[in-house]
């Protein structure tokens, strides 16, 4: 009996200690509730608490699919990085390759041989350009013959009357035309080669289009080649050249449209 006593007593003390735990618990949550009661977070109910609850678990499942789309182009735009990268290099090769096959063109030229013939044409070019040059300057101070920078093959002018302008050949007046044209003929009969040599020169008409002090530079500079056994023929109705000129062959009208030559040479033949 006295065992089951103290049994009982036993039970009862940790009761008494179990029911003083709970008590401190539950003085300790009142306070708590009553402290949060106090910071008054929110004045909405329970209801409502739920439905702006499940307002923000929306919001954050459409947040997290934004963000799901947003790493996805991350991943892509570095996928296409990792492309670019390897078509840049790709590029590179092809310029460097490019580069390789340009400079043999280069050095070589083209399948036609049309490089080779403009190149060898530019050196025969510029050596008649000189040529003409060393003439012009006697017949002008104003002009120096130049070739196009993009176009080899054809002639510019420098105006030293107006600042050194560089002009096009076009744009020359009829008796600048003649003067440059006849620059350009002398400087080629100045020209020989092993097998070709330019020993006559024909001018037909210009020496209207000449004033009269350049028509007579002109005429110094034809009588000057003549003396160098350079055969010059004029083609002219210039009266002064008439007196000028020697040897003379001279065309006659006569009826029916027809001509006759008189001059050295020249044989009368009966129609």
């Amino acid at each position: 009996m006295k065992e089951r006593k103290d049994e009982l007593s036993r039970q009862a003390s940790f009761l008494d200690l179990k029911k003083a735990d709970l008590e401190t618990r539950k003085k300790d949550r009142e306070e708590r509730l009553l402290q949060e009661r106090i910071k008054n977070l929110t004045e909405m109910n329970i209801d409502q608490l739920i439905v702006q609850q499940a307002e923000m678990a929306e919001l954050i499942s459409s947040v997290i699919k934004d963000l799901g789309a947003k790493i996805q182009q991350l991943e892509d735009n570095t996928k296409a990085k990792e492309r670019y990268s390897k078509i840049r290099l790709l590029i590179e090769a092809q310029k460097r390759e490019f580069q390789r096959w340009d400079s043999l063109s280069n050095l070589i030229g083209s399948a036609d041989g049309k490089k080779y013939r403009n190149f060898a044409q530019g050196l025969t070019f510029e050596i008649m350009v000189a040529h003409a040059n060393t003439q012009l300057i006697k017949l002008t101070d104003r002009y120096l013959l130049v070739r196009d920078r993009e176009q080899p093959l054809d002639l510019n002018v420098i105006d030293n009357y107006q600042a050194g302008e560089v002009r096009s050949t076009k744009n020359l007046s009829g008796g600048e035309t003649f003067i440059v044209s006849l620059a350009l003929a002398l400087g080629l009969s100045k020209m020989a080669s092993k097998n070709v040599r330019v020993d006559s020169l024909f001018l037909d008409e210009g020496f209207g289009t000449l004033d009269e002090d350049t028509l007579e530079t002109a005429l110094e500079t034809l009588a000057s080649l003549r003396q160098d056994g350079k055969l010059i023929g004029v083609i002219s109705h210039v009266a002064a050249l008439k007196e000028r000129i020697a040897t003379k062959i001279l065309v006659e009208k006569i009826s029916g449209g027809r001509s006759r030559l008189w001059g050295p040479g020249c044989i009368q033949t009966v129609p």
